[in-house]
């Protein structure tokens, strides 16, 4: 394996300060409009297309996500790319989905639980999602971290630092309004990290017919064979897995609800999601460039493909412009979810139950602590995370304990939360039991998802049914548009203060 060599030069240097110094300048200047927790943690429902697209795709779209698919396909081929076409299948659900978040005038996805299913369940779900929301903060900044000290050859705790003081920063300051805008600068970056290298690499191989020559016929199957890391099976359940746990995921109430129309928060979630599948294609011919010019990683070092590509194959300038863009999807996707988290701390746990009727200014100040606090942790999770596609694996097979509760309380008025309950905790013991036992994710995840299906149905059957009230406060607004709030009366919860 021939050696390369890392750094930046003084182009670099300059363009990677330029962004650095640009971006953080921009957060903060848009920081002085956020006064209030509705400004903090919705915007206000004031986005337009442009910025929901651009929250989508800058949410959504993350450094570990080029890398971890780079590094599969440096292994394995074409089929890495599953690992974000696990989501290709849930994008036309996207529009469909769309309306149901922001029609229900919600702030969290534990607003939507407590009125569902109780208070217990949505203060256990706002937990589970903290953890979630630090665990995708920690997977976005290694992904980050492990391919800019493969650049640069800096320390990745030093690049971490970095990368977690800057977002947050603005993050702090501004919230979701302030990583929204800060968005529209770094879609940018995102499709400059996924297409830039591609020219050069096929360039220097002799383009595809000398991928073809130099790589194994397998390399270029869709799928990898029975048994293979991405077999047909297990990316049908990864697929499967991903439909039913998207709706679980803690930040979707702020990416499908903070437009100011139905129609903004459809284009933004669909469109800006779409570009994302489309950038995968980048990601996955990276994996391939590097695995004809630079052989021989092994399997625990091949998340270090993406970065060997960036150093051996483009100019100077263009290398800082590279780490810049790595850095944007790092920043873009952690500032909104630390803002997420601090929305389910400060909504469902502080306001409820520990400081209550308190003036607004005071849980805006909670609030941009709780997103520090977050921040921090999932800076620390980046530090012990041994595997990028490990833990998005982890994060993608748990989602579905809970991501099918939420779709059966949209479309079923009989769930309940004995149904949701017994889901949920059912759904988890079969599926690390199945884990235990010796069978594959792909295994487990089917008999969970089966498992969790016929206990919500089987008990919320022979279980008292939630009272109407409550079950009012969700199929009412689901039944009406934006801009018909009229229509809504005095109905019991109605959202609070900035949430219509």
């Amino acid at each position: 394996m021939q050696e390369i060599k890392r750094g930046l030069t003084g182009l670099d240097a300059a363009v990677l300060t330029c962004y650095l110094a640009g971006i953080t300048a921009l957060g903060i200047y848009v920081s002085r409009r956020v006064r209030s927790t509705a400004g903090f943690f919705m915007g206000e429902r004031k986005f337009g297309k442009v910025l929901m697209i651009a929250q989508a795709l800058g949410t959504g779209t993350h450094s570990d996500q080029a890398v971890g698919v780079a590094g599969a396909a440096y292994s394995v081929g074409l089929s890495g790319i599953w690992y974000q076409w696990m989501w290709i299948f849930t994008t036309p659900f996207y529009w469909l989905l769309a309306p149901v978040f922001r029609r229900l005038r919600m702030v969290t996805m534990s607003d939507f639980f407590e009125h569902r299913y109780g208070r217990l369940y949505a203060i256990t779900y706002a937990f589970f999602s903290i953890y979630l929301l630090v665990l995708w903060q920690g997977i976005a900044i290694k992904g980050a971290t492990v391919t800019v000290s493969a650049i640069t050859g800096y320390p990745e705790l030093a690049i971490g630092l970095v990368v977690a003081a800057i977002f947050a920063s603005y993050g702090i300051a501004g919230g979701l309004t302030a990583a929204v805008i800060t968005d529209c600068v770094q879609g940018f970056f995102v499709i400059i990290l996924s297409f830039l290298i591609v020219p050069f690499g096929l360039s220097a191989v002799g383009g595809f017919a000398g991928l073809h020559q130099r790589l194994p016929a397998g390399f270029f199957h869709i799928f990898s064979g029975a048994g293979g890391e991405l077999s047909g099976f297990n990316v049908t359940m990864l697929v499967v897995s991903g439909l039913v746990g998207i709706t679980a995921q803690p930040h979707m109430m702020a990416v499908g609800g903070s437009g100011k129309t139905e129609l903004n928060c459809r284009i933004g979630w669909t469109y800006g999601n779409f570009i994302k599948r489309v950038c995968s294609i980048g990601w996955t011919l990276t994996g391939l460039i590097a695995a004809v010019l630079h052989p021989g990683l092994a399997f625990g070092e091949r998340e270090r493909a993406f970065g060997w590509a960036v150093v051996a194959l483009l100019p100077a300038g263009l290398v800082g412009l590279m780490v810049a863009s790595l850095l944007a999807t790092v920043m873009a996707t952690c500032s909104a979810f630390m803002v997420d988290g601090a929305a389910l701390f400060v909504g469902n746990v502080y306001k409820r139950y520990m400081v209550k009727d308190r003036a607004d200014g005071h849980y805006l100040k909670v609030a941009r602590g709780a997103s520090f606090l977050i921040a921090a942790a999932g800076f620390a999770f980046a530090v012990f995370m041994p595997s990028v596609v490990s833990a998005t694996v982890h994060f993608v097979t748990i989602l579905p304990f809970v991501g099918l509760v939420f779709w059966l309380g949209i479309i079923w008025r009989k769930a309940n939360r004995y149904g949701a309950w017994s889901s949920t905790i059912g759904s988890a013991l079969v599926f690390f039991g199945c884990r235990a036992a010796g069978y594959s994710t792909a295994w487990g995840s089917l008999w969970s998802l089966l498992a969790g299906l016929s206990l919500m149905i089987v008990v919320s059957r022979w279980t008292p049914p939630e009272p109407e009230e409550a079950l009012a406060r969700i199929f009412l607004p689901l039944y009406t548009p934006v801009g018909e709030e009229d229509r809504l009366g005095d109905l019991e919860g109605q959202p609070r203060q900035g949430q219509a």
